[in-house]
């Protein structure tokens, strides 16, 4: 890996030059576009409705994160691949006020969600939070937004849906076959898929096939993986 520590890399997708942030999101310079996958808002408050002790505050991770990079970046608009609500549990109040609050800070963002998997189940947002719900695949010059990576779509795809991480595996560390579980970006010929944003997801591990480009994230970095890693 590149030895030096960066908050982003640069890449150019179907002509665009994108920044792939550390914080586990993309900001398409020419539109002031912050671009996020998987955030599943209120998966904490469902677990905690089926019973399973999960800590509480996950909501106002979510937003402390999002405010971290709208300070550090300039934005008009954030599109969520998908998953942006995780069940019918995240309409809780105290959830939904969260949001709200939020909300009010940024009254002049405009958001926009692509509907996931789980969006259809947990219903859209509130209508207060004047979000703009839109199915996959949402066109934005040569990009096409969608939850799904396999998506048919007339542009090049940026999706979530999978939780992305790579296995870097130790050697010669006496870790007896450990390592890190990393959250990553999977870039490929036609499409790029996000790691999960939310502050309560998990990840799944994958392996780049012929052509892919691997950037993991780890302590507020971001690092280009050699292909033969």
């Amino acid at each position: 890996m590149n030895g030096q520590r960066q908050a982003h890399c640069v890449v150019e997708l179907a002509g665009e030059p994108l920044w792939l942030l550390a914080h586990k999101a993309v900001y398409w310079p020419a539109r002031k576009m912050l671009i996020v996958a998987d955030i599943h808002f209120g998966k904490a408050a469902a677990f905690r409705a089926l019973g399973v002790p999960v800590p509480r505050g996950t909501t106002t991770q979510n937003l402390l994160a999002l405010d971290a990079l709208l300070a550090s970046y300039a934005c008009e608009e954030i599109v969520f691949l998908g998953d942006f609500l995780h069940a019918r549990a995240a309409h809780a109040a105290a959830t939904v006020a969260a949001m709200l609050a939020w909300r009010a800070r940024h009254p002049q963002l405009r958001l926009t969600v692509v509907r996931g998997n789980h969006d259809a189940h947990a219903g859209d947002p509130a209508a207060a939070l004047d979000i703009a719900m839109v199915e996959e695949p949402h066109s934005v010059g040569a990009l096409s937004f969608c939850h799904h990576p396999d998506t048919v779509a007339p542009g090049y795809v940026l999706a979530g849906h999978v939780h992305p991480v790579f296995h870097l595996r130790a050697t010669g560390s006496g870790l007896h076959g450990g390592g890190l579980r990393l959250p990553c970006f999977l870039l490929g010929r036609q499409r790029a898929i996000l790691p999960s944003f939310g502050a309560f997801t998990g990840g799944h591990a994958v392996r780049p096939a012929v052509g892919e480009r691997v950037y993991v994230t780890a302590d507020a970095a971001i690092f280009p993986l050699p292909a033969n890693c």
